[in-house]
C-alpha cells in the first residue's frame, strides 16, 4: 500500500462525490421555477439509491470474479464488502475499500445524469425504482466491461479474467466516457421516448429559471472532474498529472468552441453555452484523457464542444422532449470523446496506443466504435425496458395537473423560493399587490 496514492484516491473520490450537488445545481437551474426541487431531488436520490446498491451487489457485479465471458462478476461474492475490509486487503497500491469507495461515485453520477432527460414531468417515487433497477441492470454490467481489467500473475498470465471491452477488445475508456456518458446519454433517450414530451412542448421553450445556479454547477463538476479523470489513475504518479492537464485543455477549448458556434449561429455567445460547453468538453475528454498529449486535448475539446452544440437541436427535429440535452451533450459528447480516441490516440501519453493521426491505421478506430455501439445498444434497450416496465406498473409521469401547477408542490409539498416572505407587505398576510405578484409567479 502506498499512502500517497491513497490519499490521492480518497480526495479523488470527494471529488467526484461533489459532481452530484453540482449536478443537481446545473440541472435545477435549468429547469422551472416550479420543478428545480424535483431536479434537485433526483439527483440526491441517485446517490441515496446507488450508495446503498453498490455496496450490496455493486461492486461484486462490477468487479467481482467474472462469471460471463467478460459480461458480467459475481453479484453477491463481496455482498456487503464481506471480505474486504481486512488492511491487508489491496487493489493495485491501495486499500479496496478505497477503491470502492471511487468506483461508488461514478455509479452515482451516472444515475443522476440521466435524470435530465425527463425534466418538469417525472415522479420523485418511480425514479427511484427506475433509478434502482437500472443500476443494477444497467451500470453494473456495463462498469464491468469498461473498467474490470484482467487480474495477472508475477508471469503475466491472467488469473482473474474481467470485462469484454477493456481487455478483449482492449478498447480505451480511461475514466467512463462508454460506461458513464453513453450509458447515461441513451438511457436519457429511452426514458424521453417512454414518458413523452412536455405539457406545450416544442411550442413553448423552456427557459432556465436561474443562470447563476447553472454556471455554479457547472463550476463544480468542472472542479470535481480532475477527481473523476486525474483520480483514476489509481495512483499519485504522471498519468495523474497527464490527465489533469489533458482535463483542463480539452474543457477550455471545448467551451470557446461551442460559443463560437453560437455565435455564427445565433449572433449571440450565452452564458448557458459557455456552461454547456464546459459539460461538454470535460464529457469529450473522459475516455481519452490517458490516450492523447494536451494538442490532442485541445483537439478532442473544440471538436467535441462545436458537435455538441449542434447535436442539442437535433431533438426538435427528430420530436423527442430531451429536457437538458442528456442526448445532445453526454451521448454525442461520449460518442465524440471515444472515436477521438482512434483518431488523435499518441503513444508518448500514458495509454500507449498510436490513433490514425499518428500512423495508427483505424485498428484503434474500430475497437473504439464497437465499444461505444456496443454500450449504446444495451443501454437504450435495457432503459426502454425498464422505463415501460415502472410506467406500467406504477406510473412513471406525473399527471398533466401537477406538470402545469407545479411538480415540486405536488410531490415534494415544498416550493424553491417563497417569495411572500421577502416582500413588503407580506408579513401576517399579503395585501392585494402581494397577491398578484404571487399568483403570477405560481402561473409561471
Amino acid at each position: 500500500m502506498d499512502t500517497g496514492d491513497t490519499a490521492w484516491l480518497l480526495t479523488s473520490s470527494a471529488l467526484v462525490l461533489l459532481m452530484t450537488p453540482g449536478l443537481a445545481f446545473f440541472y435545477g437551474g435549468m429547469v422551472r421555477s416550479k420543478s428545480v426541487l424535483n431536479m434537485m431531488m433526483m439527483s440526491l436520490g441517485a446517490a441515496g439509491v446507488v450508495g446503498v446498491l453498490w455496496v450490496l451487489v455493486g461492486y461484486s457485479t462490477a468487479f467481482g470474479t467474472d462469471v460471463g465471458g467478460g459480461l458480467l462478476g459475481a453479484p453477491f461474492e463481496f455482498f456487503g464488502l464481506t471480505g474486504l475490509l481486512g488492511a491487508g486487503v489491496v487493489s493495485g497500491t491501495v486499500p479496496t475499500t478505497v477503491f470502492v469507495a471511487f468506483q461508488a461515485m461514478f455509479g452515482i453520477i451516472t444515475v443522476a445524469l440521466i435524470s435530465g432527460a425527463i425534466a418538469d414531468r417525472a415522479r420523485f417515487g418511480p425514479w427511484l425504482l427506475f433509478a434502482a433497477l437500472w443500476s443494477l441492470l444497467g451500470y453494473f454490467p456495463v462498469a464491468h466491461w469498461v473498467f474490470d481489467l484482467d487480474g495477472k500473475d508475477a508471469a503475466g498470465e491472467v488469473v482473474d479474467p474481467g470485462g469484454w471491452i477493456a481487455n478483449r477488445l482492449a478498447a480505451v475508456d480511461f475514466a467512463g466516457g462508454t460506461a458513464v456518458h453513453v450509458n447515461a446519454g441513451a438511457a436519457g433517450l429511452a426514458l424521453a421516448i417512454v414518458l413523452g414530451r412536455r405539457v406545450g412542448w416544442p411550442r413553448d421553450r423552456v427557459k432556465p429559471h436561474n443562470l447563476p445556479l447553472v454556471v455554479l454547477g457547472a463550476g463544480l463538476l468542472w472542479f470535481g472532474w480532475f477527481g473523476f479523470n486525474a483520480g483514476s489513475a489509481a495512483a499519485a504518479n504522471a498519468t495523474a498529472g497527464v490527465t489533469f492537464v489533458n482535463t483542463l485543455v480539452a474543457t477550455s477549448a471545448a467551451l470557446l468552441a461551442w460559443l463560437l458556434v453560437e455565435r455564427l449561429r445565433d449572433g449571440n455567445a450565452t452564458t448557458l453555452g459557455a456552461a454547456s460547453g464546459i459539460v461538454a468538453g470535460l464529457v469529450g475528454i473522459t475516455p481519452a484523457c490517458s490516450a492523447v498529449t494536451p494538442l490532442g486535448a485541445i483537439a478532442v475539446g473544440a471538436i467535441t464542444g462545436a458537435l455538441c452544440a449542434l447535436a442539442v437541436g437535433l431533438k426538435y427535429r427528430f420530436g423527442f422532449d430531451d429536457s437538458l440535452d442528456v442526448v445532445g451533450v453526454h451521448l454525442v459528447g461520449g460518442l465524440s470523446g471515444t472515436l477521438l480516441v482512434g483518431l488523435f490516440a499518441d503513444d508518448a501519453a500514458p495509454a500507449a496506443v498510436n490513433g490514425l493521426f499518428h500512423g495508427g491505421g483505424v485498428d484503434q478506430l474500430w475497437r473504439q466504435a464497437v465499444g461505444a455501439l456496443a454500450v449504446l445498444a444495451y443501454s437504450f434497450a435495457v432503459s426502454l425496458g425498464l422505463g415501460y416496465l415502472v410506467k406500467l406498473t406504477v406510473g412513471f409521469r406525473a399527471d398533466e395537473e401537477s406538470e402545469v401547477g407545479g411538480i415540486d408542490e405536488a410531490e415534494h409539498a415544498e416550493t424553491a423560493y417563497e417569495l411572500g416572505a421577502a416582500l413588503p407587505g407580506a408579513r401576517g398576510h399579503a395585501g392585494p399587490g402581494v397577491t398578484a405578484v404571487l399568483e403570477g409567479s405560481a402561473k409561471s
